[in-house]
């Protein structure tokens, strides 16, 4: 039987990530995420994504240095985006710049693992650096070199704002980076996989999952829920604007979800987050508010708060501009992409899945004047 979206299609097999819907569960290479949110950092989960262990000291040494010496990308790119309309979309920007990148890549023309590994480290690197590059040249403000003292969250929040960022921001972003990181056959691993199953570059499949990701059905939920609390603004009116969006039929974004039957693991995370990012910048009621919706929406509509909904509220806390909210999904989700697209080329087949034709039969010609 035919589902639309290929609703619950097995297309193929993995060992990258398993989405439990019925019990709630979001697994990397067998480890579950509540255990690398609460220990772990982003650059291990990287090696684990990638190499299906989790890294001894040298490696995470090694892949740590790989991906501080690779921040920077080519001032042909940078100049390029200087160029670039002020009011780019960033995930047009974003997918623009990662096309280019593929040209200054030293190991463009080099199809084996150890090439593809390079270039997956260089663009995991590079992205964040796209990312806060562009807010940067948008609003008029310096470049900054990225540093290689810093962590991947670190950095990046240190380019976006000209700070060094403190433990707690670092922190935030870090396990957010972890939550993000994969999430099974989504549509932009999907497409990701989908370009690489044609033997295209490693850089085209990332650019084919940029642009699946910059679709309003995929990222960018959790922008209309920072919208949504900026418009109510004021506490005691959370629940007058939510009951009238239903009675006017409007879309409450970030919940439900394709696959989780119950609350979705990241959440979990994502809303201690945000209480406790609340408490300390004395900005306690957009998750106060965001608390009152959920526990309406699952009681009213049965649905559950999706990694999008408090992602909202922690992102807006630590300074990242709304429409930067894609983006940062895709400085984390660069891992996953990353993995998949060298998974894809280890045991190769084009994909080409088959439709069912619903279309007319047996129509005959007639010439254009008898139409």
């Amino acid at each position: 039987m035919v589902k639309a979206g290929l609703e619950d299609i097995v297309a193929g097999t993995s060992s990258i990530c398993n989405v439990d819907g019925k019990e709630g569960r979001l697994i990397y290479q067998g480890y579950d995420i509540h255990d690398l949110a609460e220990h772990s950092t982003f650059e291990e989960v990287v090696y684990l994504l990638w190499f299906g262990r989790m890294p001894n000291k040298s490696e995470l040494e090694a892949i740590d240095k790989g991906l501080k010496t690779n921040r920077k990308i080519h001032d042909d790119v940078v100049k390029a985006m200087r160029g670039f309309p002020k009011d780019a979309l960033p995930m047009e920007v974003l997918r623009t710049a990662v096309s280019m990148l593929s040209m200054y890549d030293p190991d463009d023309r080099e199809e084996g693992i150890e090439a593809n590994i390079r270039k997956a480290t260089r663009l995991t690197a590079q992205v964040p650096t796209v990312v806060a590059y562009w807010d940067n040249i948008r609003t008029g403000k310096e470049c900054l070199a990225p540093r290689e003292d810093l962590s991947i969250a670190g950095n990046f929040l240190y380019m976006l704002t000209g700070k060094e960022p403190d433990e707690l921001a670092t922190k935030s972003i870090d396990v957010a980076l972890i939550l993000h990181a994969d999430h099974e056959l989504n549509a932009s691993t999907f497409a990701a996989r989908v370009a690489a199953s044609t033997l295209s570059d490693f850089h085209s499949a990332i650019t084919a999952a940029i642009g699946t990701l910059k679709g309003k059905l995929h990222g960018g939920a959790n922008q209309e829920v920072i919208e949504m609390l900026l418009k109510i603004k004021d506490p005691a009116k959370t629940m007058p604007h939510v009951k009238k969006m239903i009675e006017e039929h409007k879309k409450i974004s970030g919940f439900g979800h394709r696959v989780y039957k119950t609350e979705d693991p990241r959440a979990t995370h994502l809303r201690k987050m945000s209480e406790e990012l609340g408490k300390v910048k004395n900005e306690l009621k957009w998750f106060e508010m965001s608390r009152e919706i959920e526990q309406f929406i699952l009681k009213e509509k049965g649905l559950y708060a999706n990694v999008d909904f408090y992602s909202a509220s922690v992102y807006y806390m630590l300074g990242i501009p709304t429409d930067l909210f894609t983006p940062v999904f895709a400085i984390s989700r660069m891992s996953g992409w990353s993995a998949h697209v060298l998974e894809q080329y280890q045991d190769n087949r084009l994909i080409r899945p088959r439709a069912e034709y619903v279309g007319a039969n047996n129509l005959k010609y007639a010439p254009v004047s008898s139409r």
